[in-house]
């Protein structure tokens, strides 16, 4: 599997990203589970650009299992063979039977060697032979990829980024959700017993007509409740959020809408924009340290790439700050 050096289409705007996110989300031609999910897509496409990966080869190549991105071994093994760092990677086994031993030899410029090696005894003690599926299937194969995972992230962990490969993350156990249950109250259960004791008799007393003009008119209800997992987009030099979003990829997608409002403004000067987004990004400070770490990496990769634009339209004598 060779990576391409054509990366296709890719977004440069968050807006750009939602609207491509929808469109891919609603096609059959990307794997069953991404479709309907634009969401995922969007934080998929971002995974594979922080990797190396064009936006169809991310949807082809990153799972999510247990809740956590993966990379599948022969894409992992085609990052790494397209760093300038590798050297050579050489796989192979040794031994037949129980004493199967699947070898990956991950060589980096410069570096010794990282040699794994994953054999029929370590299968058994990690629980994998014999189990259901693919390790029953295709078991030398299953053996090859747990080896390479090892190996390629030991020798190449700035190229993965931290991610373990699909194959290795289909063997860890199902996490359990253990927060305690509360049963659900029957609503008929909330129905309270009615006193048989006679009420005692009411006092009447006479209506008073005269108007009272000390007392207030109610106050008129001023905005629907607010939910409390709603982040605020801050203004420069303001101390009331401007708006409340509803969830982090809304509020990235506002701010966004924002940076690009001012980063377009054609009668600003270009250094005066760039002062001026990063004074709206330093206003919400609280809010971005908030965000979900993927969320957060895609704020700070496209902050960076809009000054960097605007950067490049200053004169060549003068540089940005």
């Amino acid at each position: 599997m060779n990576l391409t050096t054509t990366k296709g289409f890719a977004p440069a705007t968050m807006t750009e990203a939602m609207e491509f996110s929808k469109m891919l989300s609603q096609s059959s031609m990307v794997p069953k589970a991404y479709q309907g999910k634009p969401n995922d897509i969007m934080v998929c496409v971002q995974w594979g650009y922080e990797i190396g990966l064009a936006p169809m080869q991310a949807l082809q190549n990153i799972a999510v299992i247990n809740g956590k991105p993966s990379v599948y071994g022969d894409a992992a093994m085609a990052l790494v063979q397209a760093s300038s760092a590798c050297e050579d990677v050489e796989e192979f086994f040794e031994g037949e039977g129980d004493n199967l031993i699947a070898v990956c030899i991950a060589k980096r410029k410069d570096r010794k060697p990282v040699t794994v090696k994953f054999s029929v005894n370590d299968a058994k003690r990690a629980g994998l032979w014999g189990k259901q599926g693919p390790w029953t299937q295709y078991t030398r194969r299953m053996m090859q990829m747990r080896a390479r995972g090892f190996a390629l992230r030991d020798a190449f962990p700035d190229v993965l980024k931290g991610l373990i490969t699909a194959e290795e993350a289909q063997d860890f156990p199902t996490e359990k959700d253990v927060t305690p249950v509360i049963p659900i109250r029957n609503n008929l259960d909330v129905i309270t017993v009615i006193d048989e004791k006679p009420a005692e008799e009411p006092v009447i007393k006479a209506a008073d007509t005269t108007p009272n003009t000390d007392e207030e008119p109610p106050e008129e209800a001023t905005s629907e409740a607010r939910s409390s997992d709603d982040i605020p987009l801050y203004l420069p030099n303001k101390t009331e959020p401007s708006e409340f979003l509803p969830d982090p990829g809304a509020w990235l997608q506002r701010f966004e809408a924002v940076s690009n409002q001012v980063a377009n403004h054609q009668k600003t000067e270009v250094r005066e924009r760039m002062t001026k987004i990063r004074m709206l990004r330093d206003a919400n400070e609280e809010p971005i340290g908030k965000l979900p770490k993927l969320i957060k990496t895609m704020f700070e990769s496209r902050y960076k790439a809009r000054l960097a634009a605007l950067g490049a339209k200053l004169p060549k004598d003068a540089k940005p700050e």
